[in-house]
Order: C-alpha cells, then structure tokens, then sequence
C-alpha cells in the first residue's frame, strides 16, 4: 500500500495523477482497481474524474512491485528464476511453472516467463533492449498450467515456430490427472469449441455451431489411482482451454482445475494449481538451411510433475 498528500492547488484529476505518479498502471486497470476498493480519497471511494483539492490523501492499497517503476525495462525487475530444457543460437525452450503467467497483457507485472527469459539472455549477453528483437513467446500456457514454452530468439525462428505450429508438425504432449477414470482408457475425442473472451471461458459442443471451433483431443490412461486417473494427452488442434474443458465435458475434469473442475474435491485434495503439464514436444525432421535445424527430430522433455509420481504409487487418490 502507498499513500500520498496532494500538493497542488491546480486541482488535477484523480486518474492523471495516479497514472503519472504509477506509470506502470494503465487506465483501464484504475477502474478495475477502483471497483475493488483499492484506490480511496480520504478513506472513500472517489470517481477517477474527481478532482483532488490541496490536502487530499490518495491511498492505494496494491503491491509496492506493483507500483514501484523500477529503474531500466521491466524485465529487469523479474525474478532471475528459469529452468532452461534446451537452447541454441534461434531457440530457447524454458519449464514453465504452475502459477507463472507467460507474458502480461497490460505490462503491469513485471515477473512473467517472457521477462525471465529475457533477463536470462541480457545476464548471458545474448540480448540487450537496444537489439531490434526481443525475445518472443511462440506459443503460450495458462497461468495455472506448468511445462515446455518455446521462445524465439531471431525473427527468423520466430516466424518459422509459428508456422511449424500451425501446421500442427510439432506434436504436443501433456500429463494430468483427472477427477474420474475416462472410459475407454484411451480414445481420440472429437467436439466443437466455442470460446467466450470475455468471461475467458469456453464451452465444448457435439455438433458444429456459429463461432465454434473443431478441437481433437487423443488421451491414454497410464494409472489410476481410486477416483484419480494419470493420462497422457496429446494436441491435435490447440484451442483456448481445449485439455481442461475437453475432459470436463466427458466427466473427468483436470484436478485443481477451478473453472472446469470439481471444486470441492480441489479443496479437500489442497491443489493450488491444475494438475496440467505440457510435458513433451516432439519435433520433425528439417532440412539443414532451416531456421530451427538444430531441433530436427528432437523430443524435448520436462520432468515429471509430482502428482503423476503420486498417482503412480497410490498416495494421491
């Protein structure tokens, strides 16, 4: 929390003074802050078109990391934390872990997975703010959701990942674990996505419908322990959300996930975060001139999250 006194006698509104004096808030997010009661004129609640007379105390109660504008780019106020699976002079290929959002829309949070790669590479003197590329995400995980991230460091694998991407050519590997034992033990799941961007949730459908997507999910079961299922799934089409609502849809929800899941199985299990890990990326062959030669038929791994240990021997059920 920080407070202030206005000194002014101008009478300068209350958004332009907190924008100026917290450069890393933006406009929009001081009327979601201002909704959850954590901008206050004089202990109240005040319209950012206030205008503040001399006197006035300004409190806003919100991390100091949050407010605080550190010296240089905001990566550098990232935490030098990153677990590095692979690199090279085009790629860097980084475990992202559960509660780590990949990037910030609003560049309000300065610890992401993009700016702890970066800072990662200004340490190692392979990027610098003045280079005319940063390093860029090529793809991305929900926040709750841990495992591979591909980051490009040239344009050139930048534009090349994506399109490997798009044709679907790197083929996708995850581990969960499912609240429900699926039946059968392994299928290829066909359905229609149609997302909400605005409540960030989808909805999986039957049958085709205005604005849905088709989505293909293939799982296989590799434990079960009680109420509790291990799966291995792989991607075939990559939607928002598609793993966790995919499953909910066929009765067996992702543990820990809030949105789609069983909330109270979450709370009685104590999971923080979805039991969801992009754990393999399997690459195919490329040609020798290619951008991400170095990666041609490579698998790259993470290790295995502990609740797949856990189901393995039975102590998470």
């Amino acid at each position: 929390m920080q407070e202030f006194i206005i000194t002014e006698n101008t009478l300068p509104r209350l958004d332009a003074v907190l924008l100026a004096r917290f450069p890393r808030l933006s406009a929009g997010s001081l009327h979601k802050y201002l909704r959850e009661n954590k901008i206050k004129v004089n202990g109240k609640r005040q319209p950012l078109s206030t205008r503040l007379a001399q006197g006035a105390m300004v409190r806003v109660y919100l991390p100091d990391a949050l407010l605080n504008a550190p010296d240089g780019p905001a990566f550098l106020a990232a935490r030098p934390e990153l677990r590095v699976i692979y690199e090279d002079g085009a790629v860097l290929a980084v475990d992202k872990p559960a509660g780590l959002p990949v990037n910030d829309e609003n560049e309000e949070i300065t610890d992401t997975l993009i700016h702890r790669a970066m800072l990662y590479l200004y340490r190692k003197g392979a990027f610098s703010p003045a280079c005319d590329f940063a390093p860029q995400l090529c793809h991305r995980l929900d926040t709750g959701t841990s495992g591979l991230v591909l980051i490009a460091k040239t344009p050139q694998a930048e534009q090349r990942l994506l399109e490997l991407i798009r044709l679907r050519s790197i083929e996708k590997h995850y581990l969960c674990v499912t609240y429900g034992q699926p039946v059968p033990a392994a299928a290829t799941l066909r359905a229609y996505l149609l997302k909400d961007a605005r409540q960030s949730h989808v909805r999986v459908l039957p049958a085709p419908a205005p604005g849905a997507k088709q989505i293909v999910t293939q799982y296989r079961t590799l434990a079960v322990s009680g109420r509790l299922a291990l799966l291995e799934v792989t991607l075939v089409t990559g939607r928002t959300h598609q793993i966790r609502a995919h499953l909910a849809s066929i009765g067996c929800p992702v543990l820990g996930d809030g949105k789609y899941g069983c909330n109270a199985v979450n709370r009685e299990l104590r999971l923080r975060y979805q039991a969801l890990c992009a754990h393999s990326l399997r690459f195919p062959a490329l040609p020798p001139d290619d951008p991400c030669a170095q990666l041609s038929g490579k698998t790259l791994c993470t290790e295995e999250p502990w609740y797949a240990g856990q189901v393995r021997d039975g102590t998470l059920r």
